[in-house]
């Protein structure tokens, strides 16, 4: 039998030590590397905020949500409270984020989703004035200011004049009384003060393209990845080069709505592909018109993809039949802020085997107590994760990917969960 000196014994315990200590370290998300394609949902709990780093390090920015802090729903049991902490505003911890994980300085794209709070920032009275005193700082106003961003893409620059003409109600608001207007007018002086002065190019959503958000850094290296333009303003990709149909031809003499009018983007890297599908909308409400029923009119334009975002954060009207079984997503993501995220039918349509017989992992940024108390357990056991930032990484091949949950109430990227890797295009069959 061998003896142990105490020299040795004392070793054995020192390593053991480190053993245990570097066990119990949060281990920390590794860096982007060439060649991966990075998505990050960032959750500040006010609002969706994706930010993509493509293989050869292009980036964009998708939405940069900030509800109004200081209204009382906001600050209520129903709001998801602002992460990490309240020792900042929402854009400033977006800003903090994206400067520790994107290669670069600056951003490369940004796209806005739609004109509501919770994806480009609310107006507020007592929001801080950015340093050159042209706008304030809110969602991507204030991410914008923090990091300059080379391209804005929206749905309705220059003259956001569909369905109804912006800039001509924002005259007209002159006691600024309106908060979504007055939300909009900001977001306007932002873009218009970096135009003229700080370089940054603001373009249309361009419907059924390919080419807006291509790769700018070594786009030749990595042919099999595109970005596709799927809907806007209620015009829909048709699957033939870059046509589209006008899915709001007849809407009844009702103004469409603007979660409906939302841009949304098919991502394709190999055989990985992904749909972001803002707030569109695939449950007709009580005097809403056919046309109500984005989701159907998007599904065939998207087809069969790995992942998708659950569309409205999973509130009532959305996520249709059709719409789940045309997609067929072997990974839905969910941003979440409010107490409804996700309505109690939404869910029974995710879950049910009747509605959703496909292999499927749900993932949420957030999950309120109120919605676990009313839904019950059949809530937290639908998903994989309720808490935190999720990042899916593709690898260079686009074969497969890996999905990472950090923990959201800690500054920096610690991983608290990992799973996969999950096979790309395995649901394609």
């Amino acid at each position: 039998m061998i003896q142990l000196t105490s020299f040795h014994k004392s070793t054995v315990i020192i390593l053991l030590c480190f053993v245990i200590m570097q066990y119990g370290k949060a281990q920390t998300l590794t860096p982007w590397n060439k060649g991966n394609l990075d998505i990050h949902f960032i959750n500040t709990g006010r609002g969706d905020c994706a930010f993509m780093i493509m293989p050869d390090g292009t980036t964009m920015l998708i939405d940069a949500g900030e509800l109004n802090p200081v209204d009382a729903r906001t600050r209520s049991a129903r709001t998801v409270p602002l992460q990490p902490d309240t020792s900042q505003q929402a854009y400033a911890w977006i800003a903090d984020y994206i400067k520790a994980v994107n290669p670069y300085a600056w951003i490369d794209y940004a796209m806005i989703t739609h004109f509501h709070d919770d994806h480009f920032g609310g107006m507020y009275k007592t929001a801080p004035a950015a340093a050159s005193g042209k706008y304030y700082l809110t969602g991507i106003t204030g991410v914008g200011d923090r990091i300059p961003i080379r391209k804005l893409v929206d749905r309705g620059y220059p003259d956001y004049n569909y369905p109804i003409d912006l800039r001509k109600e924002i005259a007209k608001d002159v006691q600024q009384e309106d908060a979504e207007l007055q939300q909009m007018a900001n977001y306007i002086h932002f873009i218009d003060y970096q135009v003229a002065t700080q370089g940054m190019k603001a373009e249309r959503f361009k419907t059924g393209s390919k080419e807006q958000f291509v790769l700018i850094k070594d786009a030749k290296a990595y042919p099999a990845f595109h970005i596709r333009n799927i809907m806007s303003n209620g015009f829909v990709w048709n699957g033939a080069g870059e046509g589209v149909y006008n899915h709001f031809a007849n809407t009844g003499g009702v103004l469409p709505d603007e979660n409906n009018g939302g841009c949304g983007v098919r991502v394709q890297y190999g055989q990985f592909s992904m749909f972001f599908a803002a707030d569109i909308q695939g449950i007709v409400n009580y005097g809403e018109p056919a046309c109500a029923d984005m989701e159907s009119a998007v599904a065939p334009a998207v087809g069969r993809v790995d992942i998708a975002t659950i569309s409205h954060h999973g509130n009532r009207n959305a996520l249709n039949v059709n719409y789940i079984q045309t997609l067929r997503p072997r990974v839905w993501i969910e941003q979440v802020w409010s107490s409804d995220h996700p309505g109690h039918e939404v869910l029974n349509r995710l879950t049910s085997r009747a509605t959703n017989p496909y292999p499927h992992d749900l993932f949420a940024t957030n999950m309120l107590e109120a919605n676990k108390l009313v839904i019950g357990p059949a809530l937290e056991n639908a998903y994989k994760s309720t808490s935190g930032h999720i990042v899916i990484r593709v690898a260079p091949d686009g074969g497969s990917y890996r999905i990472f949950v950090l923990d959201s109430f800690k500054k920096g990227q610690q991983v608290k969960q990992e799973f996969g890797p999950y096979t790309a295009g395995s649901n394609q069959q």
